[in-house]
């Protein structure tokens, strides 16, 4: 079992406390079911339907795709003002850049060979560092940001120095380039989250020093789940931050 140095307690598994991320895919926020246009009306199919969606090495038609099999998914924590940026530049990073994966460190941390689940932990690593983001932006929507995106093997790294503290678990840093246009989907807060994540940010400086309380606000946000959107809905989203 993986230890963390300096008596470091590790974070609770994102996966085995309630719900955090959503990670499953969906319908266009902009319509609800049945062509509802209130919104945000999201249906999910089953779950290999999911898996093979997001990280099966054949395309949409079933085709095997070299490229896919040949690369690594991770998490790019951002703010919407941040997204705007990416969509206006169209460069989601242009490297070095921090980001969150399936490490070694964050398998012994999770305890699962499940490929989903893992992801899942990677992607609530992510939104955790977004909520680090909202506290340096305090102009910033009340919104943590999360975008998935697949990079080539080897082109995101674990520190040497790094890779063992707790507070750096699934944290990577990715050498390349990332065009937004490669990204898989976007995660974002739903508007009624703003509140608790604003609270959650003001919040985690005291958290990080120890203080329970504190903590628990910062836990706070961690009962929304981040909604998911496809890359067509960027400009979409840019527009609420």
């Amino acid at each position: 079992m993986f230890t963390y140095p300096s008596g470091a307690e590790a974070p609770a598994p994102v996966g085995k406390r309630r719900g955090r991320v959503n990670l499953r895919l969906g319908v266009d926020a902009s319509a609800g079911p049945a062509g509802d246009p209130k919104g945000d009306g999201r249906t999910y199919p089953d779950k290999a339907l999911r898996r093979r969606a997001s990280r099966s090495p054949r395309g949409p038609s079933g085709v095997f795709d070299q490229e896919r099999a040949a690369s690594m998914r991770v998490y790019v924590p951002l703010t919407l003002p941040a997204l705007a940026e990416a969509h206006k530049t169209g460069e989601l990073g242009s490297g070095p850049f921090v980001a969150y994966a399936v490490t070694p460190a964050l398998r012994e941390w999770y305890v699962s060979e499940d490929v989903e689940e893992l992801e899942y932990a990677a992607l609530g690593r992510a939104a955790l560092a977004s909520l680090r983001l909202l506290t340096a932006d305090p102009g910033a929507v009340r919104r943590r940001v999360v975008v998935a995106v697949d990079v080539p093997e080897g082109a995101a790294t674990v520190g040497p120095d790094r890779g063992s503290e707790a507070a750096a678990l699934g944290e990577v840093t990715v050498s390349v380039s990332v065009p937004l246009a490669k990204a898989a989907s976007v995660h974002v807060d739903a508007g009624d989250a703003e509140p608790d994540v604003a609270a959650a940010a003001d919040a985690l400086a005291a958290a990080d020093g120890g203080d329970d309380d504190a903590q628990s606000v910062v836990d706070g946000a961690d009962d929304h789940e981040l909604l998911w959107f496809a890359t067509q809905e960027i400009p979409h989203l840019v527009g609420q931050g």
